[in-house]
């Protein structure tokens, strides 16, 4: 079964396994095998007041609906082009008082537009909203107490005068959310900032080692992904990374040598690792990015002669700490940390993976503005190269990456052809504008891009 605009791809039944898509043609690296609107979605409630509810776009100054006071949009175009979607949460929320959480919002998007278009296979879609998976029957005893606390809460915000659905339904709708919602990022896909529904994705079927770029935390054990799928979507992956536990040997790699730690220090070292994730963790939400600093460097040198450099729980404290060193301006330390982190994630990653061209990124940049222009120029262009598949030539990130490649070529050149002026314009450069760099760390990693609600 095919459908406009999805003609890459078919639909299927694999015993044990239920709906998937599969490719009916191959397919070169960076090629699109499809694009999907989403069939409703909402920004996260902590965000509304800064990201525009209809391109999900971080501006610094949005327009407020005149009438709900809720919605936030760019200008005067996004308003117009949301009101189709928002007209009935605009009274909905005026009648209610307040605007509800995101997913009673997601929620009643989602039956306005049945309601508009009827039940059944809307447009471009291969499966109806009705049929998509929702996994209520296998929800434990909190999972139902909360499906029901938002059965209740919406039936709450649906107003009288509306189509009115069966509770069957309407929990339906809600553990599709649950199971099936994907987060949405900002135009520079670095913050999670939204959460929608897309039924052609949903059929996508998932893998550890994927052969596109829909991850779903490739980076940890298999046992902890397992884990997180069961969870999630209620099924055990069984795909050949979890059955032969591929790559854990790397991501659990202790240091190689003649004087091998022995079990008990490497148990103690990784509890250790895990106590401090919670400290940083604390410490980045108050904002004590220099208490974070000392987290880490404190926790390296405990590390570094027992943990291997593939060692996940390396990875994730050299990741921090390039990040938040960063961001302090401590470029050439951060600089030190980042190109460790890449190295390590060079060999437990996808050469194509998404989160890897992001890292290789971050790093690029970091090591640009401590100075260090041939690694910094060469990062970015394998930042470019891994995202130019991953995320297209015309998405934002990647005309960033080019610009920042085509500079960066330029500095080197003039790096190569004198030293030493290199430098001196540099720091003549840097006296009269001030570096900017990363963004303020949060407390979130990369966005996931499955949305599973807290």
């Amino acid at each position: 079964m095919t459908k406009g605009g999805m003609e890459a791809v078919e639909l299927f039944t694999a015993e044990g396994k239920g709906r998937g898509l599969k490719a009916q043609k191959e397919f070169l690296p960076g090629d699109v095998i499809f694009a999907e609107p989403a069939y409703a979605a909402v920004v996260f409630d902590s965000l509304t007041h800064v990201i525009c509810h209809t391109c999900f776009k971080r501006q610094e100054r949005l327009h407020r609906c005149g009438q709900c006071k809720f919605a936030h949009y760019c200008d005067r175009t996004c308003q117009r082009a949301a009101w189709l979607n928002h007209k009935n949460e605009c009274s909905a929320i005026k009648r209610h008082g307040k605007a509800p959480s995101e997913n009673i919002r997601l929620a009643a998007r989602i039956l306005w537009k049945m309601e508009r278009e009827g039940t059944g296979l809307s447009e471009g879609c291969l499966v109806p909203i009705e049929e998509l998976q929702n996994h209520v029957d296998s929800f434990g005893e909190e999972e139902k107490k909360e499906l029901r606390a938002d059965v209740e809460s919406f039936l709450e915000f649906w107003p009288p005068h509306c189509q009115q659905f069966g509770m069957q339904l309407i929990s339906h709708i809600f553990g599709v959310i649950s199971c099936n919602g994907f987060t949405l990022s900002d135009q520079r896909g670095l913050q999670a900032v939204g959460v929608g529904i897309f039924p052609n994705l949903c059929q996508a079927n998932h893998d550890c080692w994927p052969n596109c770029t829909v991850v779903f935390n490739n980076g940890n054990l298999s046992e902890e992904r397992r884990a997180q799928l069961k969870k999630q979507y209620y099924f055990d992956c069984a795909c050949e990374h979890c059955k032969k536990q591929l790559k854990d040997d790397l991501m659990l790699a202790v240091k190689a040598g003649e004087s091998k730690p022995s079990a008990d220090t490497v148990k103690e070292v990784i509890q250790l690792s895990k106590d401090t994730l919670e400290k940083i963790n604390k410490a980045r939400m108050e904002g004590h990015y220099h208490e974070v600093v000392k987290l880490c460097r404190d926790c390296l040198k405990k590390q570094e002669p027992v943990l291997g450099d593939t060692n996940i729980y390396l990875l994730r404290i050299l990741s921090i700490a390039s990040e938040v060193l960063s961001y302090l301006q401590m470029f050439e330390e951060a600089a030190d940390y980042a190109k460790r982190m890449v190295d390590g994630y060079l060999k437990i990653y996808h050469p194509n993976n998404a989160q890897l061209g992001m890292a290789v990124m971050r790093a690029g940049v970091t090591h640009w503005h401590a100075g260090l222009i041939e690694a910094g120029h060469g990062l970015i262009c394998k930042a470019y190269a891994i995202l130019l598949i991953t995320h297209g030539p015309s998405h934002p990130i990647t005309k960033d990456l080019e610009v920042m490649r085509v500079q960066t070529e330029m500095e080197l050149r003039m790096f190569q052809q004198n030293e030493f002026m290199y430098y001196k314009m540099r720091e003549a450069a840097l006296k009269n504008q001030k570096i900017q760099v990363m963004p303020e760390p949060s407390n979130e990693n990369a966005p996931s891009l499955f949305h599973k609600k807290e």
